[in-house]
């Protein structure tokens, strides 16, 4: 059983040992209140940050006036043009968008030394046992807000609760610039009416199968034998049952263990055939995969590589192999197995990636149940 869910019979336990204070910090459009907040011009008009090209861009966000038209991160610009024709596109500042989250974290290192940052944007704290403000996460979250807006001139939106998925969730139900607080003693209430889509990792797909099987609120999930969900869901069932009954024993983790390394590129122009792709995995995209890999662990010791293709129609495949150590011709194989998916399309964008080897840590593990 994975380590990170836990099993029903713990449940009595495991709420009992849920007495934290977790905030969770999200940065309201991040790149794109950057560029607005340095450029008065771009303010009140439709705003996106986006790819080098009108053509083969993504977009990486964008404002809320943007928004009100469908567009939205992840879209190709020229979708978001035709849903917004007179949206403005700019390239992204990524050093500029560093050098604020750097600020950003300076801010909650004031509150408490418990971060857990998840992109440049947002961020977990644990302000358990922060003293100051009486040791009110409410306050504590309102402070780091005030201070965010005062220091920087953008805006953040916060969620407070005694459980990780729940504060995450939270912070989205206030935005832009507001605040959620979940009490411990309305933990269950609001996770009962809480949608199947909204908890974090929940994508399309899953939904789509929870959809079929007639689950819709947590508290579908809730009332349903945890054995069922296993059987028809696998750990994504078990681990619904446990944030569905109000479990989340997450800590907020201070240091993060890289697991993959990855390079993609988007191309200017498609290309359709094995010759082309494979010209540009052993020119390009291998050396800087190297590279990148003795970055990241000099070892060099993975367990697995990969090879991600999206094609024409947007539509995304990734395959990946057992592996010990990074091998060209790997990438061969990988490469002449995807592209069995392609059935005639062109592709826009070629990726490969390794599964690093997990570190081993000196330490007895627990495999009580």
């Amino acid at each position: 059983m994975c380590a990170d869910v836990i099993l029903p019979e713990n449940k009595a336990t495991s709420k009992a040992q849920v007495q934290r204070k977790i905030v969770h910090i999200d940065m309201d459009s991040f790149f794109a209140s950057v560029e607005m907040r340095d450029e008065p011009s771009y303010r009140d008009i439709p705003l996106a940050v986006g790819g080098s090209t009108l053509q083969r861009g993504v977009i990486s966000t964008c404002n809320y006036d943007a928004r009100k038209y469908g567009v939205h991160s992840a879209m190709p610009t020229s979708q978001a043009l035709k849903l917004c024709p007179h949206l403005t596109v700019v390239p992204g500042r990524m050093q500029v968008y560093k050098d604020v989250s750097k600020q950003i974290r300076a801010i909650f290192l004031r509150y408490t030394q418990i971060i857990e940052p998840l992109s440049l944007d947002e961020a977990f704290l644990d302000v358990t046992d922060c003293k100051q403000l009486h040791g009110s996460a409410t306050l504590i979250a309102e402070a780091i807000r005030n201070d965010i807006r005062n220091e920087l001139n953008l805006t953040a939106s916060a969620g407070v609760a005694p459980i990780k998925f729940l504060a995450k969730v939270a912070s989205d139900m206030n935005k832009p610039d507001g605040q959620f607080v979940i009490p411990p003693n309305d933990v269950q209430g609001v996770i009962d009416m809480l949608p199947l889509e909204k908890i974090p990792g929940v994508g399309k797909v899953s939904l789509k199968k929870l959809h079929q099987g007639n689950f819709y609120l947590c508290e579908d999930i809730k009332h349903t034998d945890y054995r069922e969900l296993l059987r028809k869901y696998g750990r994504m069932g078990l681990s619904l049952w446990n944030y569905s009954h109000g479990i989340d024993n997450r800590e907020v983790i201070t240091e993060r263990e890289r697991k993959s390394v990855g390079v993609e590129r988007t191309f200017s122009t498609n290309i359709s055939t094995f010759e082309q792709c494979w010209e540009f995995i052993e020119q390009k995209l291998y050396h800087e995969l190297d590279k990148r890999l003795e970055r990241a662990s000099p070892s060099k010791e993975i367990t697995k590589q990969g090879i991600k293709v999206k094609f024409a129609d947007f539509q995304l495949t990734t395959i990946e192999h057992g592996q010990n150590q990074l091998d060209l011709d790997h990438f061969r194989e990988l490469l002449q197995e995807i592209l069995q998916r392609q059935k005639g399309r062109e592709i826009r964008l070629l990726g490969l990636s390794v599964m690093l080897k997990p570190e081993i840590k000196e330490q007895q593990l627990n495999l009580d149940f």
